[in-house]
Order: C-alpha cells, then structure tokens, then sequence
C-alpha cells in the first residue's frame, strides 16, 4: 500500500512476511557485552559448556534486530505510536549465522472509544530463523490513525 494505511485498513487473519536479518557473531558478541553480558551470550567457550551448546543471541538483541527489519521494511511507516508487547516468548535461541525474517498477522483491530479518530492493531509476530522455526513470539500492539470521514 503507497498510501497512508488507517485502521480500518487491517483485515484480521491477513498476514504479511518480510526481512531478511543476517545474524553475525561480532554483532551478537558486542550487543551482549555492552547490554547483556551474560557468558552464553559473550565467550564462546564458556557458551559451548553451557545447556546451550553454543553461543546465543540475547532475547533483547533479537527484539531489537526485529525492530530492524520492521522499519526497514516500512512497516511503522504510517502508526502513530507502537504500545507495546504481550506475551513475549523466546521458545527457541538465536544463533550466529542464523537469517531472520519476520511473520506479522492482524490479530485484532479496536477503535479507541477515548479517541475516535484512532485504534489499536493487534500483531501476533513470529520471529523465524532460516529453518522457519520460531526463535520470538508476541502480541504487538501498534497506534493507527482512523480513516477521515468525508
């Protein structure tokens, strides 16, 4: 859509898949060490003696790759604000050489009783590696303009 995309734009159910994040050890390394320096995420001998087998990438690096792809695809382009998430889950870690991308379906649309002229979309996102497994899941909850009436 070229346009601006209102509320009543969203269709629940319509799903849209987009991004294409390659995940490097470098990046995940210097992300952890200045926000999460926990050793599955920083040493990479410690990481291969932990339950994990291997270095991880922090779930916080993850969600801020997600919102990487999100604006490079345009998706906020027209929201007004995002409200945040629900629900987040990490059911599976992202790894060093793992290519994310992005699978967002409308869950839920609402009007703002408040504010007439706005609503609420509710995304049910997956954050899927290469093998289409999902690496985070959530609910986002994202601020659209209503459509003017004429």
């Amino acid at each position: 859509m070229s346009g601006p995309r209102y509320l009543e734009d969203f269709e629940i159910g319509a799903c849209e898949r987009f991004g294409c994040y390659p995940v490097s050890e470098d990046e995940v390394v210097e992300f952890a060490r200045r926000y999460d320096p926990q050793p599955f995420h920083v040493d990479r001998a410690a990481a291969e003696r932990s339950h994990f087998g291997g270095l991880i990438v922090s779930g916080w690096h993850t969600a801020a790759m997600y919102i990487r792809m999100i604006n490079d695809h345009g998706a906020t382009r027209h929201a007004l604000a995002g409200l945040g998430f629900d629900d987040m889950r990490w059911p599976r870690p992202t790894r060093p050489g793992d290519l994310l991308s992005v699978e967002s379906t409308v869950k839920a649309t609402s009007p703002l009783q408040s504010r007439a002229d706005r609503g609420i979309v509710t995304f049910a996102t997956r954050i899927l590696n290469q093998r289409l497994e999902a690496v985070m899941t959530f609910d986002m909850l994202v601020l659209f303009p209503r459509r003017p009436r004429a």
